[in-house]
C-alpha cells in the first residue's frame, strides 16, 4: 500500500504564495490590465507610435505578472489532484510525478517570492546590460562574451526578449563591449544585483602552456526609461561619431554608416548603438541609454553626498562582486552573499537564479540596516 502524503509541503507552498499574492496585489493587477487594455484598444493608438509601445510594453508586462500567478495557482491545484489520484490508484509512478512537481513548485515560488522583495523605484523596469572586458588581454575579452552568453541565456530559459543593441568586436578572442536589453518585467531589479567587477581566474587558452591567467569583466545594469525628462543635456556637451556598423574580425554588417556613437564630454560616458536600421534610430537609442545613465549618475552623487555628511562611507557593494575559478577545484562564488556553485558549466549555460536570488536578499538586509 502506497503511504504518500505531502500534505504538508503543500499546505507550506500554499502559505508562501498567499502572502506573495497578498504583496503582489492580483486585484490592482488585474485593474491596471483592464485600463490598459482599454488604451491599447483605442483606434487612435497608433496615431502617437512612442505612446503605442509603451501602452502594448506595459500592458504585456502586466499580464506577464498576472498569468504567472494564475499559473502557479492552477499547478497547486492540479497537484492535489494529482496526490489523490496517487493515493487512491495506489500509483508510485503518480507518486513520483507529485514529488517532482513539488520541486519545481518551491523553486518557482521562491523565485517569485524574491521577486516581493524588489521594491525599488525602477525595480519593475526591463533592463540595459553592458558588459566591458577589463584588464586580461584576449583571456578578458574573452570572458566578455562568455558573460554575454551567460546572460542571454539566462534571459532564454526565462523566455524574455532580447534585443542586442551594439557589440564591439575584439581584434582577438571576445568581445570589447556589449549593449543588450532585457524585455521584461522587473528585469532590472532582478539583474541590477549582477552589477560589478567579475574576475575569472583560468589556464589560459592563449598563452604559454599551463599559465595562470587572472581576467576582469564589468556588468553594468540600468532600467529603461519611459521618459528621461529629468536629464537635460546640451548639445554642447555631447560628441556625436557615425561609423558603419561591423561584425567579429571587423566584418562589415551594414552597407551604410549608421551607426552612432555618443560620447558625453563633461563625464566620458560613452553609448553606442548599431542595432537599429537608420542613423536617427540609432541615435534616439543612444540618447535614452546616456540620459538613463546620467539620470542614475545624478542619484548616485547625491547619495554619496549624503552618506558622506552622515559619516557613513562604504566602498560600492558591485567592486569584485564575483570570481569564477575555472582550474583546481571548479568554483563560482559571490564575494558578498558567500553563495557558491561548485560547477561553473551550468552557470556560465545562464543558471544563475541561486546567484541571483542571494543577492536580491543581500541587498535587501544591508538597505534594512542602513
Amino acid at each position: 500500500m502506497l503511504e504518500f502524503d505531502p500534505s504538508d509541503d503543500i499546505k507550506a507552498l500554499r502559505s508562501t504564495f498567499s502572502d506573495i499574492k497578498a504583496v503582489v496585489d492580483v486585484d490592482a493587477l488585474e485593474s491596471e490590465i483592464a485600463r490598459l487594455s482599454e488604451e491599447a484598444g483605442a483606434p487612435d493608438l497608433w496615431d502617437d507610435v512612442d505612446k503605442a509601445q509603451k501602452v502594448t510594453s506595459a500592458l504585456s508586462h502586466r499580464q506577464s505578472e498576472l498569468k504567472r500567478i494564475t499559473d502557479i495557482e492552477q499547478r497547486l491545484d492540479d497537484l492535489e489532484v494529482l496526490v489523490e489520484l496517487a493515493n487512491e490508484m495506489d500509483d508510485e509512478d503518480s507518486a513520483e510525478e507529485a514529488r517532482h512537481e513539488i520541486a519545481e513548485l518551491e523553486d518557482v515560488i521562491g523565485q517569485l517570492e524574491v521577486q516581493t522583495l524588489l521594491d525599488g523605484e525602477y525595480d519593475d523596469r526591463s533592463a540595459v546590460v553592458t558588459i566591458r572586458s577589463g584588464a586580461g588581454g584576449d583571456d578578458a575579452t574573452d570572458f566578455a562574451e562568455m558573460l554575454m552568453r551567460m546572460y542571454l541565456r539566462w534571459a532564454e530559459r526565462h523566455k524574455y526578449p532580447v534585443k542586442v543593441m551594439d557589440t564591439s568586436y575584439a581584434e582577438g578572442a571576445g568581445i570589447k563591449s556589449a549593449t543588450f536589453e532585457i524585455d521584461a518585467p522587473y528585469a532590472y531589479g532582478t539583474l541590477s544585483v549582477e552589477a560589478g567587477t567579475h574576475r575569472l581566474a583560468r589556464i589560459s587558452p592563449f598563452g604559454a602552456a599551463d599559465k595562470r591567467q587572472t581576467s576582469f569583466a564589468a556588468v553594468e545594469v540600468i532600467p529603461v526609461m519611459e521618459e528621461a525628462v529629468e536629464v537635460d543635456i546640451p548639445e554642447g556637451d555631447i560628441r556625436v561619431d557615425v561609423f558603419r556598423s561591423s561584425g567579429p574580425g571587423g566584418q562589415s554588417v551594414n552597407t551604410t554608416d549608421s551607426a552612432v556613437r555618443i560620447t558625453h564630454l563633461p563625464t566620458g560616458i560613452v553609448v553606442s548603438m548599431q542595432n537599429e536600421k537608420s542613423q536617427i534610430q540609432n541615435r534616439a537609442a543612444a540618447m535614452r541609454v546616456l540620459q538613463t545613465r546620467l539620470l542614475l549618475l545624478k542619484r548616485e552623487e547625491e547619495a554619496a553626498k549624503k552618506k558622506e555628511l552622515a559619516g557613513t562611507i562604504t566602498a560600492s557593494w558591485g567592486d569584485q562582486m564575483r570570481s569564477y575559478f575555472l582550474y583546481g577545484q571548479q568554483l563560482v562564488k559571490d564575494l558578498r552573499t558567500g553563495h557558491e556553485v561548485g560547477n561553473p558549466a551550468p552557470v556560465f549555460d545562464g543558471d544563475i537564479d541561486g546567484f541571483i536570488a542571494a543577492g536580491i536578499r543581500w541587498r535587501k538586509r544591508k538597505d534594512d540596516d542602513a
